[in-house]
């Protein structure tokens, strides 16, 4: 029986996708995003991690946690299904997260091929950095790829993401060319990923692959810096105030102009 290895399973998600949604967050990424909201997520073996805690009274304590377990597809199919009602009514499904979920391909495939079975809908959130191999294979039972562009300049991309992004982006022209249904998703990053010259160069790209027509743009949140100070992890972006409403509008409008479907949030 094929066993995959995840850290969560959220449900009623209302931005991993269309709907109200059970995502399930894999294990192993082959990123190192200095913003990473799920840092846990990184080692795809399960793994104990010293956490740090604060108390009400503002003491610190540590604990050790482990984060991650070993799951059969049977197992995480039958927490899919407990909510599958509220997937009819919303439109919604289950979408596969992490980490990058494309690591554990045949876990990852054949959870989706039961998910379609049972005419669920199926969401991959990916950041497109695998063998394209692996993307061609769950192509089949992914109704919709949730594919992050995070940084149009590759030599940016490399500083803040870990590696260069040209297999980003060569894996993400390929896809479009087999006709997926992809709605590309810009993580918005205080001064690093939200800045014009980014938005610009996002909106460049896209405009050279005619085939993609939604965007999600995600707002910052300090969830990422909260998890590296339990972690006991050095934070190298520092502390970001999340984009208020006015200038989350004006990049909205940027892609919504270009002709794009824009959500923010999701």
């Amino acid at each position: 029986m094929t066993t995959g290895t995840i850290f969560d399973i959220k449900k009623f998600a209302i931005h991993d996708g269309p709907g109200i949604r059970t995502t399930v967050f894999f294990k192993g990424c082959p990123l190192n995003c200095l913003w990473c909201h799920n840092p846990e997520s990184r080692n795809k073996q399960i793994e104990k991690i010293c956490v740090r805690l604060r108390r009400g009274d503002g003491t610190v304590v540590s604990q050790d946690k482990t984060y991650g377990r070993e799951v059969s597809v049977d197992e995480v199919f039958a927490e899919v299904m407990k909510d599958r009602v509220f997937y009819e009514e919303s439109g919604g499904g289950v979408t596969c997260s992490g980490g990058e979920p494309l690591i554990q391909t045949e876990f990852l495939y054949e959870l989706l091929a039961r998910c379609k079975d049972a005419d669920i809908h199926t969401a991959v959130d990916t950041s497109g950095f695998v063998d394209f191999k692996r993307i061609r294979r769950a192509i089949e039972v992914t109704d919709l790829f949730l594919y992050d562009i995070k940084l149009a300049d590759s030599s940016v991309h490399e500083k803040f993401v870990g590696v260069p992004n040209e297999r980003i982006i060569h894996n993400l022209r390929e896809l479009a060319g087999l006709g997926a249904d992809i709605m590309l998703r810009v993580p918005l990053i205080p001064g690093i990923t939200d800045t014009d010259a980014n938005i610009n160069g996002v909106l460049s790209l896209l405009s050279s692959i005619k085939s993609i027509s939604k965007v999600g743009l995600l707002p910052y949140n300090s969830l990422a810096e909260d998890k590296l100070e339990r972690f006991g992890m050095v934070n190298q972006i520092g502390h970001l105030q999340r984009q208020d409403e006015s200038a989350l509008r004006d990049m909205a409008k940027k892609f919504t102009e270009a002709g794009y479907a824009v959500t923010v949030g999701g």
